[in-house]
């Protein structure tokens, strides 16, 4: 069966943290609340909107009220790829994946109707046979069921895939699906967050010769 790359979303395959930060900042600021700054939105970064919504209210003393998700929402939509990008060498990576036969898919607690969005207007939303959003199915990361749901979406098969992510959540959800995971080390990950990972990659450049190392043909 043809590998499989599986790739998260935010601070793996784009920097997103600008844009997220920016419209976390707005909900804020409307309930008089002082802004984040981007290393505090950073860490925040990775469990879905809901979860980045609590963990900001949080650091301003409260909890979200009932507007806050979809105001969030209909800001981020407008405003999803402002200043969003993919990181350095990420689109190379993905031609010479491609090139090489690999089949793509991403696997995000982003939802997916918003994943697909950022991956269209930075110009990489050609390359994955599949898009897992946190809410594409009943589960999402770290729970494996969102790794495995994802990958038969892809036509893909643990044994013959592999995983690049930048947050714990990753490495959690590949090992409990039965699959490696490659650290991206350029991402918001925390301190340790890569510990039990089959590699780390410090750059996009050095992704492909590990996956190779790690799956051959």
């Amino acid at each position: 069966m043809t590998r499989c790359l599986v790739f998260d979303l935010d601070g793996t395959l784009v920097d997103s943290v600008p844009d997220l930060a920016a419209c976390l900042n707005r909900v804020l600021q409307a309930r008089a609340h002082a802004p984040l700054t981007l290393d505090e939105v950073a860490a925040m970064v990775g469990d879905g909107v809901a979860v980045l919504l609590q963990r900001g209210f949080a650091a301003r003393g409260t909890v979200p009220d009932g507007r806050a998700a979809d105001e969030f929402t209909a800001d981020y939509e407008a405003h999803v790829a402002d200043a969003t990008r993919p990181y350095p060498g990420i689109a190379g990576l993905l031609a010479a994946a491609r090139a090489q036969g690999w089949r793509m898919a991403v696997c995000t607690n982003k939802p997916e109707a918003l994943a697909r969005a950022v991956l269209r207007a930075t110009g990489l939303d050609g390359y994955f046979a599949a898009v897992g959003g946190g809410d594409s199915f009943p589960a999402r990361k770290p729970d494996p069921a969102h790794m495995l749901a994802t990958l038969a979406a892809a036509g893909a098969t643990p044994a013959r895939a592999l995983m690049l992510g930048d947050h714990r959540n990753d490495v959690l959800a590949a090992h409990g699906a039965g699959m490696r995971c490659i650290f991206a080390a350029w991402g918001y990950g925390q301190p340790g967050a890569g510990a039990d990972a089959a590699a780390i990659a410090e750059t996009a450049a050095a992704v492909l010769p590990l996956a190779e190392a790690l799956l051959p043909v």
